[in-house]
């Protein structure tokens, strides 16, 4: 009997995601650990795990300490905060899909939407998804209940990822003929529809169909219901052990899928105790003709007539199975994927087997990380019969096979190729281009990389600059395609800009002159006089490296390919404004900046400068500045006159001193003029002598 097994059968990523993530606590965290229900719907998985010390317990009063693994359903966010107040450690190992599907309920909820789950009411999925509106959110199963919605509502209608397709459209299309405003999200993971239509195409073609996982997995139990839609006699397992051998009475060809939950482990458990049903009929019938007494010349008719099947049958398996012979390429479907090996079924006689080192031409750690099963990949027969009398294969000298191909024909005509970086070693990085490769770190960019730690896991394209496939050599170059680039850029950026124009740069490089600035792919000047509209001795005073700025194209050279830039014209001119912040005549606070031999210059503010001549630092005859004022010293000055157009401003230490002497003169003379309020008068000196007379 030959047994085909589904191409999307097994467990997803979100499940085993999950369980990583509980094996990896198991590791880490000390204490007691804890999943609120099963983690996944598999009781040979959670039977494993509570094995290494994960229970499993239904309510949170049942523990008060310890580490909570929120399971790949999802919970409640109040049920996740009820945890945390009772001092547990949360780790939420909730499926990223079904994450998605709780973030669109509470985002649709606090829209003022009625959100409407399609899914099973009583799964823990749709029960945690409601939780994220509070609530508030409505459970659909089917056509008929979405038909008693009300119809003047607003829904946002999101789906339990495991749903069927056709049933959530059927949701949508009854809800759609209601004429209420809707919005549909469908949150049906990818990897669910993949699976059930693998199964449904599979079950079509097969005398029967066995679907494996748990018996509580409402995703399985809908695989099923799906397969025997086909009318296929379909059987719901949960082990090998299940399997009854009358399922399989004049079969040929028998399916095999899983759910979402079942290791891989059990689907190969499952597919070998298929495989060996047939073996097992064929020798009980053996017992038994071998007990029973037949006449002699019956007895060897019946030796003639099975002669005559098993040769009938030796030259059908000769046309039906597949001859290979070691240096063969041959396509086939991965059928499973263990620790330290891989099995291909090539149509040949047995599986073939790909040891973990001929998975790829880098170290893999595991084999998961380069293939899963159902999918079709090319391998090299290295040997059709091993001491242990197995078929094995290579994928990575298959796909090294193509690569070498590829790589001259990329060599040849210049095309780039793609790879991903594996590995940074002395000099430069390796990369995986299906086979190994060399990209020095001088050509992994224009220019020169400090850390090239940061490409690794990275997919790059370069081109192929040296190669020889004797010495398994490929030598890369990411620059030449990075100067071509760059080179297209520059010209298409030439013919486009404008002198006047003010556009948007990336500062590279700064020199003692200036810096370049990366405006499109074309690097262009900004001198040091064009940075600021006051004086600075060095351009890290305006800007740095990777610095985003806004500057005005002020020349542009084609034929030399040289562009002139200027910031401060993109900034405010303080010299617009100087005559009404600084009216002439009138004296303000200054500060000296630097001396020379004729006088000294004041900064007002940043890019406005005057100079105080030294005929006007004093009132007295002075031979240097220095005997008056020093730099960074704050002084007082009189506005004598500004000149905008040639940007000077007079200014007068001395002028300055003068008028506060005047103003301090007629201070005193106001003063002196007032009559004091204490004047004595010959009254007050003799009055009393007058009047002492008087009384007497």
């Amino acid at each position: 009997m030959n047994v085909q097994v589904s191409a999307k059968a097994g467990i997803c990523f979100g499940v085993k995601r999950a369980i990583e993530m509980a094996t990896d606590t198991v590791r880490n965290k000390e204490g007691p650990i804890f999943t609120l229900g099963p983690l996944i719907h598999n009781p040979q998985v959670v039977a494993s795990l509570e094995k290494m010390g994960v229970k499993v317990i239904n309510d949170l009063e049942d523990i008060n300490k310890g580490t909570l693994i929120i399971r790949s359903h999802g919970v409640s966010p109040e049920l996740i905060d009820q945890a945390r107040e009772r001092g547990l450690d949360i780790v939420d190992a909730t499926c990223p899909f079904v994450c998605r599907a709780q973030n669109l309920a509470r985002e649709l909820s606090e829209q003022g939407m009625q959100v409407v789950v399609v899914g099973d009411r009583d799964h823990p999925e749709v029960q945690g998804i409601v939780g994220w509106t509070n609530g508030k959110a409505l459970v659909v199963e089917n056509p008929e209940e979405a038909a008693l919605l009300d119809n003047e509502a607003e829904y946002g209608i999101i789906a339990q990822t495991t749903q069927m397709l056709d049933n959530f459209d059927a949701i949508v299309d009854v809800i759609r003929k209601k004429g209420v405003v809707f919005k549909d999200c469908n949150t049906i993971c990818s990897a669910t529809n993949q699976r059930q239509q693998a199964a449904l195409e599979l079950a079509r073609n097969v005398g029967v169909m066995i679907v494996v996982g748990g018996a509580n997995s409402a995703n399985t139990r809908k695989l099923a219901s799906i397969c025997r839609k086909s009318g296929t006699a379909t059987y719901l397992i949960e082990t090998a052990d299940e399997l009854d051998p009358a399922w399989f009475q004049g079969v040929k060809t028998a399916g095999l899928t899983a759910g979402a939950s079942t290791p891989d482990w059990i689907i190969e458990e499952v597919r070998r105790r298929m495989s060996e049903i047939d073996d097992l009929k064929e020798e009980e019938q053996g017992q038994e003709q071998n007990q029973e007494k037949e006449p002699e010349q019956e007895q060897e008719k019946k030796q003639e007539h099975e002669q005559k099947q098993e040769q009938e049958e030796t030259m059908e398996d000769s046309v039906e199975v597949k001859a290979v012979h070691p240096g063969d390429i041959i396509t086939g479907t991965v059928v499973y994927v263990g620790l330290d090996e891989v099995m291909v079924d090539i149509g040949a006689k047995s599986e073939g087997v790909i040891p973990i080192r001929e998975l790829s031409c880098y170290e893999v750690n595991s084999p998961q990380d380069v293939v899963k099963i159902g999918d079709e990949i090319e391998v090299y027969v290295l040997t059709s019969e091993d001491n242990e009398g197995r078929l094995i294969l290579s994928k990575e000298k298959a796909d090294a096979e193509k690569a070498w191909l590829k790589l001259e024909e990329a060599m040849n005509t210049g095309e780039p190729v793609e790879g991903i970086v594996r590995d940074v070693v002395k000099g430069g990085l390796l990369v995986d281009v299906g086979v190994r490769a060399f990209l020095p770190a001088s050509l992994v960019e224009r220019g020169y990389v400090e850390d090239l730690s940061k490409y690794l896991g990275q997919n790059i394209s370069a081109r192929v600059i040296e190669m020889n496939r004797g010495r398994k050599k490929v030598i890369l170059s990411r620059k030449a395609l990075m100067e071509e680039e760059y080179d297209r850029l520059r010209r298409e950026m030439l013919e486009s800009l404008e002198e006047g124009q003010v556009i948007k740069g990336i500062v590279r490089r700064l020199t003692q002159f200036g810096s370049f600035v990366d405006i499109g792919g074309v690097d262009g000047l900004l001198h040091i006089s064009e940075m600021s509209w006051r004086r600075i001795s060095h351009p890290s005073e305006v800007v740095k490296v990777s610095d985003e700025i806004e500057v005005k194209v002020l020349r542009i050279d084609r034929e030399k390919e040289k562009i002139s830039l200027g910031l401060k014209q993109v900034l405010p001119n303080p010299w617009d404004t100087v005559e009404q912040s600084y009216p002439v005549g009138s004296v303000i606070r200054a500060k000296v900046v630097r001396l020379a031999p004729f006088g000294a210059f004041l900064q007002l503010e940043p890019g406005v400068e005057g100079l105080v001549h030294i005929s006007h630092l004093a009132d007295r005859h002075i031979a240097k500045p220095d005997e008056v004022v020093t730099e960074g010293e704050e002084v007082s000055v009189k506005v004598l006159s500004i000149d905008t157009a040639d940007k000077r401003i007079r200014l007068s230490i001395r002028e300055a001193a003068r008028d506060k002497q005047e103003r301090v003169y007629q201070q005193d003379k106001a003063e002196k003029v007032k009559e004091p309020d204490d004047v004595i008068t010959i009254g007050d000196m003799v009055g009393n002598l007058f009047g002492k007379k008087e009384e007497e």
